[in-house]
């Protein structure tokens, strides 16, 4: 007879683990006990030790589908003799740590929609879950993981619920958002112009005839609400886009099931795996030439991807049973403020909208919904976020400070480290408005209050205007500034655990570089930049940002003069009056608010200017995915270039004034080209390689260079768990410091 226990810490709170545990405890006739506590899960099993070593491969075998274990302590105790195995309430702390892990929300299981349609208590409940599945993130207070630290505290459970809570033989063993149609959360629906509540008969096919109508309706759902309409209704989405004044960007749409996405989308194995996954994200794929679904062309405008993601609540599941198109369903928000998570600020700040569709369960933190794609068969994120968020990496070994990395203005999220876990926040948001600043305040006092966290160092960007700069200056604590582009490196090297020197490719649309020059293109051989593009000249500052051709427009004012600029007959040129010109040349000639950009992102958007594809853009991005767009495989031609004393000068405008092109052939040559320049400076460099930053996002560009890599046999990575834009800008920051031992 021996006696151990176990220190458990990962993904083990919420998740069905001390029922897991108690079963093959049982199983194999031990005694002992199963707790909780701040760190994660403690438990003491006593019984023969051959039994106790099935017990210790099981319990890595047979893990419950959402928990994860990141690390075991065990000791031998003296045995106590005890007579059974129970589980017992969590542990009461007063001076221990708070570290136990959150797991992020989770799509509705399959065996609680089938509960959802048998006759019962869960018939056609909406907001049916287990331990398996359902909200996680968005209702806790603060850890350990129980019903009083979550919104579900305020509902009384009743009997029927209670018993399936305390048994631990069942599969809502302390589920603590369990409930049901007799004790738990109650919908209802609103018109919004009068904030008066419907008749709540029939909801479900109310809902989806105001939609079929052409109404915008509000749904709440997990982390916050939805904006929903006909995805084939091309009116209503012109007047959805006018009102969130919104042109161009993609509209992101949810359907009944994976047949109807294919009907409407080319899906490989790897996407449908992610479209089906627990986490279910929205998926960007390439819309289908032979479309079976009507859908609308205002969706993704000019551009030959579209997100689809499934119905991942049971809400949503009860909805498609009276809808047979699929509906858009884009975060409630206004213009960079973060999602709506209460009706009375949908009324208040969305007059446009319709119909509302709410729960009475309060959303404690919101979170939006999570955005993939496949890349040379590897998943690629780029907005990390609901099912995947909070995301933890286990460090190698134990920071003996606490750090707080505070991300970039872009795609905010913010990362913690505590003991030997990095833990990086869902996705926040830009931080371009007050309520979104409000947002980025509020979830660092939401992971304080999760972990008792205060930090000792604060990092931060090298950027003196991001809003996040300016709050870690604020705050009285040691800080430690990082770059930009060093932490779009870094941040790969903290998903896969990489250290030393390697080649980096950090490649986005603008961040702040060393000197007077913006940097959006630069290339790392270990922390050191060793190349960079040549820089270009951005007329009108951030102007130029949102106008491509003011881009086209300056590289052409480094070749030519201006009366030799306007007698071109390109569209850049004739966008512009002769006066107007001639103030750009001025500003171009003379330096006056014409910052210097070497960014690869600016690139993209003169190659949409030059073959006139978009002379003005909406939104971030959208000339990378134009110029994907009119790609070409069959185009194999190339810019010609040089690097001289590192820095690389693509010959576009010598290309422009001396060939005949199309639009198919500029966007594939730049393309090549710039696969061409990361294949030959890493033939020459014979190092290990590293892509990353929002250019990257760039499908075409990225399964082009991945494959020329593999070719020459050259070991890359790029991120494929966390974000690959800005929104790994936090993850890179915190692990320079630990990888750096500042801290």
């Amino acid at each position: 007879m021996i006696r151990k226990s176990f220190l458990i810490y990962g993904v083990v709170q919420g998740v069905g683990f001390r029922p897991f545990i108690y079963k093959i405890a049982c199983k194999n006739k031990l005694c002992g006990f199963v707790k909780n506590d701040s760190e994660g899960v403690e438990l003491e099993v006593e019984g023969s030790e051959e039994n106790i070593k099935i017990f210790e491969e099981q319990l890595h075998a047979q893990l419950p589908p959402l928990a994860r274990i990141d690390t075991i302590k065990t000791k031998e105790l003296e045995p106590l003799y005890e007579k059974s195995f129970e589980i017992r309430e969590s542990s009461i702390y007063a001076n221990n740590a708070k570290t136990a892990l959150i797991s992020p929300d989770i799509a509705t299981c399959h065996e609680c929609l089938e509960d959802k349609k048998k006759e019962g208590k869960y018939h056609n409940y909406f907001a049916t879950n287990c331990t398996n599945c359902g909200p996680r993130y968005s209702i806790i207070k603060t850890v350990p993981y129980d019903r009083s630290n979550t919104s579900m505290d305020k509902f009384a459970m009743c009997e029927s619920c209670l018993e399936e809570y305390k048994n631990p033989l069942s599969r809502r063993y302390h589920a603590q958002p369990i409930s049901c149609n007799s004790c738990g959360p109650k919908l209802s629906l609103w018109h919004a112009q009068s904030k008066t509540a419907i008749d709540e008969t029939d909801i479900f096919k109310k809902v989806a005839d105001f939609i079929e109508s052409g109404k915008i309706v509000a749904i709440k759902g997990i982390g916050g609400f939805h904006i929903v309409c006909d995805a084939s209704n091309d009116a209503v989405i012109l007047k959805l886009r006018e009102f969130k004044n919104r042109p161009t960007k993609p509209l992101a749409i949810m359907c009944k099931d994976s047949v109807q996405i294919k009907s409407l989308a080319c899906v490989n194995e790897k996407e449908e795996e992610l479209l089906t996954s627990k986490e279910a994200p929205i998926v960007i794929l390439k819309k289908s030439l032979f479309s079976y679904v009507k859908l609308s062309k205002f969706l993704a405008p000019n551009i030959d991807r579209i997100g689809c993601m499934l119905a991942y609540t049971p809400l949503h599941h009860l909805l498609f049973q009276y809808l047979n198109t699929p509906i858009v369903a884009t975060s409630a928000n206004l213009g960079d403020e973060p999602i709506l998570t209460k009706m009375e600020d949908i009324f208040s700040k969305l007059p446009f909208i319709d119909f509302v569709l709410d729960f009475n369960r309060e959303i404690i933190n919101g979170v939006d919904d999570s955005l993939l794609q496949v890349v040379n068969g590897k998943t690629q994120t780029l907005r990390l976020s609901r099912g995947y968020a909070p995301k933890v990496i286990k460090l190698p070994f134990k920071s003996e400070k606490k750090i707080l990395a505070v991300g970039a203005n872009a795609k905010n999220s913010i990362a913690f480290v505590m003991g030997n876990n990095l833990i990086l926040s869902p996705h926040i948001g830009d931080l371009d408005s007050l309520k979104a600043f409000e947002y980025f305040e509020r979830t660092i006092e939401t992971f304080k209050r999760f972990y008792d966290f205060e930090p000792d160092i604060i990092v931060h960007d090298k950027h003196p205007n991001y809003e996040t700069t300016k709050w870690a200056k604020k705050q009285n604590k040691e800080l430690v500034e990082v770059g930009h582009h060093l932490a779009h490196i870094y941040a790969c090297k903290a998903e896969f655990g990489l250290s030393g020197d390697y080649l980096g490719f950090s490649f986005d649309g603008t961040g702040f570089g060393d000197g007077k020059i913006l940097w959006g293109g630069e290339i790392f051989v270990g922390d050191e930049r060793k190349y960079h593009f040549k820089p270009i000249k951005l007329l009108g500052g951030e102007k130029a940002i949102k106008e491509p051709r003011r881009v086209a427009l300056s590289m052409l004012f480094d070749a030519l003069s201006l009366e030799e600029v306007q007698e071109l007959d390109l569209a850049c040129v004739k966008e512009f009056s002769p006066e107007n010109l001639k103030l750009l040349h001025q500003s171009h000639t003379k330096n006056l608010n014409a910052p210097q950009s070497s960014s690869v992102g600016r690139m993209f958007d003169a190659i949409v200017s030059f073959s006139d594809i978009a002379q003005t853009i909406s939104y971030e991005g959208e000339s990378g995915l134009l110029c994907e767009s009119y790609y070409d495989e069959n185009r194999t031609r190339s810019f010609n270039y040089a690097i001289t004393d590192g820095v690389i000068d693509m010959k576009i405008v010598e290309f422009i004034l001396n060939n005949k092109f199309d639009k198919k052939e500029l966007n594939s040559m730049f393309i090549n080209t710039l696969v061409e320049i990361i294949i030959s400076i890493s033939k020459k460099e014979k190092l290990k390689v590293i892509l990353s930053g929002g250019v990257f996002q760039n499908k075409t560009l990225l399964e082009l260079a991945a494959c020329g890599l593999e070719k020459e046999n050259i070991s890359y990575f790029f991120q494929q768990q966390t974000a690959i834009n800005d929104g790994g800008i936090a993850l890179g920051q915190a692990y320079f410091c630990v990888k750096n031992n500042i801290g």
